[in-house]
């Protein structure tokens, strides 16, 4: 892909992004967007980054680690800021803890605390979601709505750590009703954990489908990447 076609690709996203926003009534400012680069190369990193995207999602370590490297190599004095999204290993949090500023996807004390006494001393805290299953699917990672108290409870007082919000990725539907009902949820439930004196500022929800319900109904991060990147090619 050009890096022409990414960059209006940005352009058309950041435009759906305002719109959504104005038609929410909420300031633009107030919901980042996270471009989803995993199976993209690190020179459609640098594309979209010279568009003047500043944050990178991925869902992969390896890949992850591998491609921040190349873009490092490429790109000695671009400061990006990467966000791991996919489904946590626990062989895996020492590479998180030491390559990434936040993590959306903790959804076990167990993974927590490998995260915090694995975060090095001189990087500030990992920001941290806890991914919530608000849509009760089987084949989806996430706590349950009802445990996600007491977890995050746990999760607050980690050092190296700083608890940020809640991440969901509901169940995929083409009714907008619906995809405002889960979006809600999402919403309701943070809003209960601020009452009980968690400082939670985030909610990472809304993709490239359903990104105008995910504003609408409060999202501050909105996960997009084959607006950004097009088609994905797994087989990389």
């Amino acid at each position: 892909m050009s890096s022409i076609s990414i960059s209006d690709n940005l352009q058309t996203v950041r435009a759906g992004l305002l719109a959504a926003c104005c038609t929410a009534g909420r300031a633009p400012e107030q919901v980042a967007l996270l471009a989803v680069s995993k199976t993209c190369s690190a020179e459609q990193v640098l594309q979209a980054a010279r568009a003047g995207q500043h944050a990178f999602g991925e869902n992969y370590v390896q890949e992850a680690v591998d491609k921040m490297a190349a873009v490092h190599a490429l790109a000695p004095d671009l400061a990006l800021e990467w966000h791991f999204i996919g489904p946590i290993q626990s062989n895996k949090t020492r590479q998180i803890a030491e390559n990434f500023a936040w993590v959306h996807s903790v959804d076990r004390e167990k993974i927590a605390i490998r995260l915090s006494e694995q975060r090095p001393g001189d990087l500030p805290p990992l920001n941290v979601c806890l991914q919530i299953n608000i849509s009760g699917e089987a084949s989806k990672s996430g706590v349950a709505p009802s445990d996600a108290l007491a977890l995050a409870q746990k999760i607050a007082v980690l050092p190296g750590l700083q608890l940020r919000g809640l991440m969901a990725v509901p169940e995929a539907s083409d009714d907008v009703f619906e995809q405002h009902v889960a979006f809600r949820q999402l919403r309701q439930l943070m809003e209960m954990m601020r009452s009980q004196g968690l400082p939670l500022d985030s909610l990472s929800m809304g993709m490239s489908a359903d990104m105008q319900p995910a504003i609408a109904e409060g999202s501050t991060i909105v996960r997009i990447g084959t607006a950004i990147f097009g088609k994905r090619d797994y087989a990389k």
